[in-house]
């Protein structure tokens, strides 16, 4: 029996407008209705995630920052895995001296040095991400996206690493070139043994604390509640749910996502554009109902 359906957002649970669809949202109400807990497992933060679900009156528990947060059904932070202060100068350091964007996420809300590169690096992720949508209507998303998150802007990052009072859960790294630009300081960054690297889009990469990851968060939420990995189904797109995908047994990969998704899933469901996850979901709802 499917008991949890864990979802990504962007690429997956989000169309191509950046929101939840009427198709979808009906289906979570009918896996809750069914008896099948719906949560959502996000590189997002939840202040910028939880908007998106509750337009449809919507308040799962939330995998937030690739699993460096976990809130339950209430909002109460249940895990906090934030990156270590004392390797937080070699990431940066990575990322700077060859002059790639990124920004801190830190447990205050997001913080960038750089508010025209963070619209932009926000656009091409939409693009990419959507391939049907115009790099204009993408700035036009980007900077309406702004306005669900709380970011700080300033025009150096010291003062925040410095501040005991912070923690900085995730570092995202943009650079429109990909791999080309990314590969690099990725296998670096995996090198030292005490970061994941994941990304959301080919033109990002996502750094983690090694523990911080959306299979490993699920899994022990499942078991806080005496479910295992093979009563879960997982449905993603992209590399930073890729550790969900392959600890679920019922691991589905959206239509749209990236080849190495795909091949290790279960089965693969219709685009994020087509209402894929409610499609995932409906057919969860079946194997249970047959299971009866």
């Amino acid at each position: 029996m499917i008991k949890i359906i864990a979802s990504d957002m962007d690429g997956t649970l989000l169309n191509d407008k950046m929101q939840v669809s009427a198709g979808n949202a009906a289906a979570i109400k009918a896996a809750k209705a069914a008896g099948i807990e719906f949560m959502v497992a996000t590189g997002r933060n939840i202040s910028e995630a939880k908007p998106l679900l509750a337009e449809h009156d919507l308040n799962p528990a939330f995998i937030a920052l690739n699993g460096a947060r976990v809130y339950d059904e209430s909002g109460v932070l249940k895990v906090d895995v934030p990156l270590d202060r004392d390797i937080l100068p070699m990431i940066i350091e990575t990322l700077a001296s060859r002059h790639i964007y990124f920004e801190l996420v830190t447990d205050k809300g997001v913080v960038s040095d750089n508010k025209v590169a963070r619209i932009q690096n926000v656009a091409d992720l939409l693009v990419n991400l959507n391939p049907d949508t115009t790099y204009k209507i993408a700035v036009a998303l980007a900077a309406a996206r702004l306005e669900l998150m709380n970011i700080t802007y300033v025009d150096d990052y010291g003062p925040i690493l410095a501040d005991p009072a912070t923690e900085v859960m995730k570092i995202i790294a943009f650079a429109a070139q990909g791999q080309d630009v990314l590969g690099d300081p990725q296998r670096e960054l995996e090198a030292t043994g005490r970061l994941v690297v994941t990304s959301s889009s080919r033109t990002n990469i996502e750094i983690n604390h090694i523990n911080a990851q959306k299979g490993i968060a699920l899994k022990a939420y499942a078991a806080q509640k005496g479910i295992t990995m093979d009563e879960v189904m997982t449905v993603g797109d992209n590399l930073n749910d890729a550790s969900m995908i392959a600890m679920a047994k019922y691991g589905v990969a959206m239509g749209n996502a990236i080849p190495q998704i795909k091949q290790m899933a279960w089965m693969t469901t219709a685009i994020n554009t087509e209402d894929g996850v409610g499609k995932a979901i409906m057919k969860a709802i079946e194997l249970n109902a047959a299971e009866k």
